[in-house]
């Protein structure tokens, strides 16, 4: 008796998307993936198409996009009340996902607004704080602006040297901050500073007398956002600009860990969209008569970004699912930021080599991805801060000092 005959695979196959290896989108909602499928429709139809002008000339619509990302939703999107979404924590790092995916500008303009002021107005605000600035910050129609690290003191926030001083009811604070994302554009300020009562925080509205915040120009990475030095010169505020409930390094630190959150996320976007542009270009690119995609070397290149990408994308989301259980602890959200960083900014340079001399310029995403991620590297705490507070938990022994 015959056997049946066997089918036989073909020697080309429809290709795979590299986040599809791991079945990722199994893991997510049908919530998550539609609010993911908005954000990346609206970010290749209204940001992508200008994202590679606005770095080359290092200039940005800061005002007419924060309005249009006010209107996708994403400002603030993970906070409740007052004009905010009210997604989970998963949502809101896709949307984050979706916006690095164009520019890393364009995420820390969404994390800083909404992770760092919003959510320091939300979380330690007053009931007329919130009501002042919140419901304004989440429509784009006012920008908010995050006021920690200064010339002197990055990675040790501790050291810092601007103050606030009681003058009868009301508060003066003399100081600079420095690295300060939409600052030059920012209608509202969370300053951070030295007290009698230790550090807290202000809430300084930008048209005060004796504020300024000059755009720092010049910069070769982060070139599609606003970059600004902070300066505090008898800052007069009122007593009610303090925001209550922070006290201490806690506050701050609080507020930049749920910037981290999305940084998890937000830089797997980056390397998405490099490596799918390394897929494209070696699919046509003809090298000796043959497809540059059909070469082991190039290949075995592939293979290994997207099992680093897929990886990143497994800690990402259960990162996300320990934050919604309230469960997240600041070391955990440390692994993810210094795994997928680190590994977004290699799959950049290894793309890269991909598209050869073509991907230096801005006709492709890659050198540009790669640029903005350097600054992502650094930001938010060095690779060698997060990695010394995973060894902290690791050994119980502090090795900062």
């Amino acid at each position: 008796m015959k056997s049946s005959p066997q089918p036989t695979r073909s020697a080309q196959s429809a290709p795979v998307h590299p986040l599809d290896l791991l079945a990722i989108d199994g893991l997510l909602t049908d919530e998550e993936r539609e609010i993911r499928r908005t954000v990346r429709t609206a970010a290749d139809r209204e940001l992508r198409p200008y994202v590679a002008e606005w770095f080359e000339t290092g200039e940005l619509p800061a005002r007419e996009l924060a309005r249009t990302l006010g209107g996708l939703g994403v400002l603030g999107m993970h906070l409740e009340g007052y004009g905010c979404a009210g997604t989970n924590s998963v949502a809101y790092g896709l949307a984050c996902m979706e916006l690095e995916a164009v520019d890393s500008g364009l995420r820390s303009l969404v994390s800083v607004q909404g992770s760092l002021a919003m959510y320091a107005i939300w979380k330690f605000g007053s009931e007329e704080q919130k009501e002042r600035w919140l419901p304004g910050m989440a429509a784009g129609e006012y920008i908010g602006c995050f006021g920690l690290t200064e010339p002197d003191a990055g990675s040790d926030p501790g050291a810092m040297r601007t103050h606030a001083k009681r003058d009868g009811s009301d508060w003066v604070l003399n100081g600079t901050k420095m690295w300060i994302t939409n600052g030059s554009v920012a209608d509202v300020a969370v300053v951070w500073a030295r007290t009698e009562d230790g550090v807290r925080g202000f809430v300084v509205p930008t048209d005060t007398p004796g504020f300024s915040a000059p755009e720092i120009t010049r910069k070769l990475s982060l070139r599609a956002s606003v970059t600004s030095e902070l300066v505090l010169t008898d800052v007069r505020l009122p007593a009610d600009a303090l925001l209550p409930g922070a006290r201490g390094l806690s506050g701050p630190l609080g507020c930049l860990n749920e910037a981290r959150f999305g940084i998890v996320f937000g830089a797997l976007g980056a390397a998405r969209d490099c490596l799918e542009a390394a897929i494209s270009y070696a699919a046509d690119r003809t090298v000796f008569a043959r497809p540059l995609s059909s070469y082991q070397l190039t290949q075995q290149k592939l293979a290994d970004m997207a099992v680093e990408l897929g990886k990143g994308m497994l800690l990402a989301v259960h990162l996300g699912r320990l934050k919604d259980a309230g469960t997240l602890v600041p070391e955990q959200i440390s692994v993810g930021k210094l795994n997928n960083v680190r590994e977004a900014i290699a799959i950049a340079r290894e793309c890269r080599t991909i598209l050869g001399a073509n991907g230096i310029t801005l006709e492709y995403p890659v050198l540009r991805h790669a640029n903005n991620l350097e600054s992502v590297l650094t930001y938010e705490g060095t690779s060698e801060v997060h990695s010394l507070v995973i060894g902290k938990a690791l050994t119980g022994e502090q090795a900062f000092r």
